[in-house]
């Protein structure tokens, strides 16, 4: 289960969240501008009608011809049951229990990727004739995944037969509680596989594939569409939007955007706007995003935290009943109920974040000011359905771990956590676990549930792990754009090929360009704490939005590191760069080569190269690729200097 990233709150005032935030000021991160390729690592742009900036992205991730072209066109997927060892018999004995009339549970979990896995499987069921019953634990009474209580009361209504979907292969006591009662299951999860397996009729998991399958990635409801696929071979009419709800939920849960996953979307996406499902329809629209083709982006900040509202704040069987309804009236309903829901999330977090900054800022805590190694507090009142996305706000303020407890109907504080990369989430819970009375997580993110009486001493633990974990490991943050982009190179034929590459998600990110030397003709505070820009170079001029922006005002002169991106909040859509990271405008650049310090700067029709001892050399740009002249005065420059004059050209904006 993973806590989406992508929740950020819209730009300008808000109805009914009076809480405005302090403004952060932070000092800003340094800057790693990228090493200088080859001029033959770019001959790829030329042959694909690429601009160069996005080939020279590619290249630096490590791309060689062959991967670059299978992200423009993925490759077919091969046949899963050469991946999956355990899919044929899965899928025997689903059709076994649907031409038998057998009631079939779908267990599910409360997040987008396990409730829109449950509408997934439920739905395609149901169309192939069966009896599907939806099986999801409340989050605020029984907390993640398959319990012993639920097999018991779908035991008692008659179920014979599970499907687990996005949850199960940690749900030892279910299942051995499930094997006791003669109920089979068949797990479909992606989460870690404990060492013991636990007892199954059949296990879909991506980590049974082979090392380089291109179903390594998937995530629950990538599982539950494969699934559905192969239930489905010789009925495709009932596999009808499954791929919708593919698409929602694989984007939610930041699945990795390799292998099958980037095939899936990339074909899915194109039609989303077009789903035969009501309830999406109606979330299409009471999201604002009716009548064009949506992207990862819409998916991620504007459908997935609707969904994902009702799972932190309601019933999760709402959801799975608004994708799975033939009702467009019940549909407009239950769209409106996932509205209000993510409209109360959203007052419930901003007034979370002003809670834990003041409580913070009475001890002293500030952004760059007496920041300890990891963040810790609690409060009964907070709501556990929503403190993990504050944990992730503050995490990002501070650049420490932190964990925001919430008190339960027992009297026990039960925790969300997020972390920066070098601090090992999953790891820290494990060496604390005598404390615990539960936990679980991946190394950025994870949850447990502890006895007040022992917060004092497991925030000591917490903290004595993190600043052991600073000392050791990089927590530097640094801006690292991947290439330069002019901005006069922008406009609308540069976003269409840059969509080319899309869909853009964990492991395939949007770019991360940089500029240099532009001039910031005017800014504003938002509320939310973003930023609003206009920047302007040379002949070009962008409106730039930067989100929960931590450093206050900028520089009128600035290197700026962006993305590009469509704004379509007026009648029509415009450019906008959402910008990363400001530096004041560098007229001297330090880079280093082979252990060596240079400095660098612009001169009319060259480049000045300066090393430590003060030594000044002029090199002309552009570098000619043309012979030496025997007859010229100059003579060629030493292969050394030209590499030193490229990486200058690199660092200055002047090459890619």
């Amino acid at each position: 289960m993973r806590t989406s990233a992508l929740e950020r709150e819209p730009v300008g005032q808000q109805a009914g969240s009076p809480v405005r935030l302090p403004e952060p000021h932070r000092d800003p991160p340094p800057w790693r501008l990228p090493e200088a390729l080859p001029g033959g690592d770019l001959q790829l742009a030329e042959q694909l009608d690429l601009p160069q900036a996005l080939v020279a992205v590619l290249r630096r991730r490590g791309h060689s011809d062959p991967a670059i072209l299978d992200i423009l066109e993925p490759a077919p997927a091969p046949p899963p049951e050469q991946h999956f060892p355990d899919l044929p018999q899965a899928v025997a004995r689903l059709q076994r229990a649907i031409a038998g009339g057998e009631a079939v549970a779908i267990c599910g979990d409360y997040d987008a990727d396990g409730m829109t896995s449950t509408a997934l499987l439920t739905g395609v069921v149901q169309r192939l004739g069966g009896v599907a019953t939806v099986a999801i634990p409340s989050r605020m009474e029984e907390g993640y995944g398959l319990n012993p209580a639920m097999v018991e009361r779908l035991h008692q209504k008659g179920v014979g037969l599970l499907v687990t979907v996005d949850n199960g292969i940690s749900a030892r006591p279910a299942l051995e509680q499930a094997q006791a009662l003669g109920v089979e299951v068949i797990v479909t999860d992606h989460h870690a596989i404990p060492a013991q397996r636990p007892p199954y009729l059949a296990l879909l998991h991506p980590a049974v594939t082979p090392p380089r399958s291109p179903y390594r990635s998937l995530a629950g409801v990538g599982l539950a569409y494969l699934l559905a696929r192969c239930l489905c071979k010789h009925n495709p009419a009932a596999l009808a939007s499954s791929r919708d709800l593919f698409c929602i939920g694989t984007v939610a849960d930041m699945a990795p955007l390799h292998g099958v996953n980037r095939l899936w979307l990339r074909q899915g996406l194109a039609q989303l706007h077009r789903s035969s499902l009501p309830g999406l329809q109606a979330l299409i629209r009471s999201a604002g995003l009716a009548e064009r083709p949506l992207d990862e982006e819409d998916v991620g900040f504007h459908l997935a935290p609707r969904i994902n509202a009702v799972g932190r704040l309601g019933d999760p069987r709402h959801v799975v009943e608004l994708l799975t309804t033939s009702s467009e009236q019940q549909a407009m309903a239950m769209a409106q109920m996932c509205e209000d829901l993510n409209q109360q999330r959203r007052d419930l977090c901003a007034a979370i974040e002003a809670e834990a900054l003041a409580l913070l800022e009475a001890d002293g805590i500030a952004p760059g000011v007496r920041v300890p190694p990891f963040l810790l507090l609690a409060q009964t009142h907070w709501h556990h359905g929503v403190v993990g996305i504050v944990a992730a706000r503050l995490m990002e303020r501070f650049a420490r771990p932190v964990a925001l407890l919430a008190g339960d109907d027992k009297g026990r504080f039960r925790a969300s956590v997020r972390a920066p990369h070098w601090f090992a989430v999953d790891a820290a819970l494990q060496s604390c676990g005598e404390l615990l009375e539960s936990f679980g997580g991946h190394p950025v993110a994870g949850g447990f549930t502890v006895a007040p009486h022992r917060v004092a001493v497991l925030q000591e633990r917490l903290e004595q792990r993190a600043a052991t974990a600073l000392e050791q490991g990089d927590s530097t943050v640094v801006v690292a754009p991947e290439a330069h982009l002019g901005l006069e190179k922008i406009n609308g034929a540069f976003l269409k090929t840059l969509r080319a590459l899309a869909p853009f998600g964990v492991g395939h990110p949007v770019p991360l360009f940089w500029a240099y030397n532009c001039r910031i003709v005017r800014q504003q505070a938002l509320r939310g704490g973003h930023r609003r820009f206009e920047l302007t170079c040379g002949e070009a001029r962008f409106p730039a939005i930067a989100w929960r922006w931590p450093h206050g005002p900028a520089p009128q002169q600035a290197d700026v590191a962006f993305r590009v991106a469509w704004d379509r909040r007026g009648a029509q859509p415009r450019l906008q760069l959402e910008v990363e990271a400001l530096r004041a405008a560098q007229q001297e650049v330090v880079f280093h080569k082979q252990g060596r310090q240079y400095w660098c700067c612009r001169r009319e029709g060259g480049i000045q190269l300066r090393n430590a001892s003060g030594q000044c050399l002029t090199v002309p740009w552009p570098l000619t690729h043309a012979a030496p002249d025997p007859k010229a005065r100059q003579p060629p420059l030493h292969p050394y200097v030209r590499q030193l004059a490229i990486q200058a050209a690199t660092a200055l904006g002047l090459a890619i």
